[in-house]
């Protein structure tokens, strides 16, 4: 049976113990592990001995350029995460990834993973090398325990609803036709990403006839959601917002510029349609604001802005505290998915897993598990621990152009 969708000012509470869990993994992730698993902290040697960067060969990865983060203990327990191009961040560049993470890393404990990534004393906004690293750790604390990390982090699900997240396509006719096959996929909800014009401009009323069409051709038990990833003025997000409201749409995302918090709240207090915000937001601390301004209805992060895992279950955990829906981000390569898919099991108050369209299209040969929708239109809980989308070694090395160490 499918969840039912709330409304954006009604939270769908959890019990106290899980938050109370969540809590402490978040802020003693090792300990919680490894009492999760009957260890003693003191048992689990986790030292880091070795950090490396694994760089595929440019043919294998046509206009991706994928490199994979790697973290060693001693004893041999590997953890991974993916350093690729991401959204604009004031200091964001995975070139130093390498340099850092060794200074950093190298000697030190998993078990002490949050003092990695906190940011609570930097006035310079988060560090941009430090979602890797807690993603990293996250994994190793996993295997080390044999347990995925959503159960270390708390677990509150076993499933999540997917939406079929699309493309920026062109044309109504391809909107149409790309919600049909998700339908006939098993999709129970899609998302439009509308068109995008000429040198980035929009045509709003393009896209109004968009999510018409999309809506006609999805029927109405069909739950639909909207992102325009922040192109509009304030009178174009007004127009269509009112139109996604007479069209039952359940997300309005990035309908402005993510800086502009009076056009924002605005829109949350004119529309019925939740406005969802956060993919923009690049530091767990500022999202605060945007909460007491009235400037979003539901919260959205995504954990590479965020310091990692650890940070976006602060956000998470935030958003619950003022009993708002937060609803992650999942675009992107396996791993991209696999950090929010953990956050997401282990969040009462979330809804949405976003699946890439086309499904399939984080498959990668050297990744020895898909991510697809069950027969309900859920994606299921991995079952290995740490990330629980393990790599097939051998088959990555035989894509590579070289290990930087």
């Amino acid at each position: 049976m499918s969840e039912p969708n709330p409304s954006r000012r009604k939270f769908f509470g959890a019990t106290a113990a899980g938050t109370l869990t969540a809590l402490s993994t978040v802020s003693g992730p090792g300990r919680a592990a490894a009492q999760s698993a009957g260890i003693k902290p003191a048992d689990l040697d986790l030292t880091i001995k070795e950090v490396k960067v694994y760089v595929l060969k440019p043919e294998e990865t046509p206009g991706r350029g994928e490199q994979y983060a790697s973290v060693v203990t001693a004893s041999g327990i590997e953890g991974n995460y993916v350093l690729t191009g991401r959204y604009g961040h004031s200091n964001w560049s995975n070139l130093g990834w390498l340099a850092y993470a060794k200074r950093e890393l190298v000697g030190k404990n998993v078990l002490d993973l949050p003092e990695f990534t906190n940011q609570f004393h930097s006035n310079v906004g988060q560090l941009s090398y430090a979602s890797a690293m807690n993603n990293c750790l996250w994994d190793i604390l996993g295997k080390a325990v044999n347990l995925p990390v959503y159960r270390i982090l708390g677990a509150y699900r076993d499933r999540v609803r997917a939406y079929a997240s699309s493309q920026h396509l062109r044309t109504v006719e391809e909107f149409v036709a790309d919600v049909r096959h998700a339908k006939s996929q098993g999709f129970t909800a899609y998302k439009i990403h509308p068109p995008w014009l000429a040198a980035s401009e929009v045509d709003y009323k393009l896209d109004i006839e968009v999510a018409k069409a999309v809506r006609k051709a999805g029927g109405d038990d069909m739950e639909l959601l909207f992102d325009r990833v922040g192109a509009y003025t304030r009178l174009e997000a007004m127009k269509v917002g009112r139109a996604l409201d007479e069209l039952n749409y359940v997300s309005f995302e990035d309908c402005l510029p993510t800086d502009d918090l009076e056009g924002l709240a605005e829109l949350a207090k004119a529309l019925d349609v939740p406005i969802t915000i956060g993919e923009f937001i690049l530091s767990p601390y500022d999202y605060a604001k945007y909460i007491r301004y009235g400037a979003l209805d539901e919260v959205r992060f995504i954990v590479d802005n965020l310091g990692g895992i650890t940070g976006g279950m602060k956000v998470a955990q935030l958003a619950e505290c003022f009993g708002m829906l937060c609803q992650p981000h999942n675009w992107g390569n396996l791993l991209d998915h696999a950090v929010h898919f953990h956050c997401e099991l282990a969040m009462p108050n979330n809804v949405w897993f976003e699946m890439t369209q086309p499904m399939g299209s984080t498959d990668r040969p050297y990744f020895t598990d898909p991510l697809r929708i069950d027969k309900d239109g859920y994606v299921p809980a991995p079952r290995k621990p740490g990330l629980g989308y393990e790599f097939n070694y051998h088959a990555l090395h035989d894509m590579l152009d070289r290990i930087e160490t």
